[in-house]
């Protein structure tokens, strides 16, 4: 396996890994354990921003195409034009 493929490996498995957290961190009820899931996400974090860093700067990686203005603007227009969705939470079967 040469570098390119390990590192693209290991992006995918830390971006993957901190969607985890997430949902980890929303259901954990005991405050220490809320506390050291998100400590070790915001490590994965940063991690995870300097291997795309360095995955960017060696052209292992290339990012999407920056939006244009008018994109922005449209995405805006249909998400404010969205119903208000109700604050409940989710039910638990």
């Amino acid at each position: 396996m040469n570098e390119k493929d390990m590192v693209n490996d290991y992006l995918s498995v830390l971006n993957s890994s901190l969607s985890g957290y997430g949902n980890i961190i929303s259901q954990a009820d005991n405050q220490q354990l809320r506390e050291a899931l998100q400590q070790i996400r915001n490590t994965d974090e940063q991690r995870q921003y300097n291997l795309y860093q360095y995955a960017k700067q060696k052209g292992y990686y290339q990012p999407a195409a920056a939006a244009q203005a008018n994109e922005i603007q449209e995405v805006k227009n249909q998400l404010s034009a969205a119903p208000p969705q109700d604050n409940q939470p989710p039910q638990v079967h």
